[in-house]
């Protein structure tokens, strides 16, 4: 009879430690789940981040291209203004 209600014990710890073991399965599951998700979210929104610091990064340079192109034209036609004036006087001088 000692041996039955021993065996009996052992089957209900056993059993006990299996169901706790599934609902510890589970939950650590749902952990991992959502440390995953957690993980794929940070990895879009750090992906997301280097898009924009790119695209803002070629907005940067178009401006920095527009505002040099405009700078060279100003001076072209700067030079140019004064080289037609200096011929002009040139002519002028000769002229008298």
């Amino acid at each position: 009879m000692k041996k039955s209600i021993t065996a009996s014990l052992v089957l209900a710890a056993a059993l006990g430690l299996a169901a706790c073991s599934e609902k510890a399965q589970d939950e650590t599951a749902e952990a991992a789940n959502a440390l995953a998700g957690d993980a794929a979210a940070t990895a879009d929104n750090a992906a997301a981040d280097v898009a924009n610091v790119g695209e803002e990064a070629i907005g940067a340079a178009e401006n920095v291209a527009d505002n040099a192109a405009a700078a060279t034209a100003n001076a072209t036609a700067n030079t140019l203004d004064a080289a037609g004036n200096a011929l002009k006087e040139g002519a002028a001088e000769v002229k008298n």
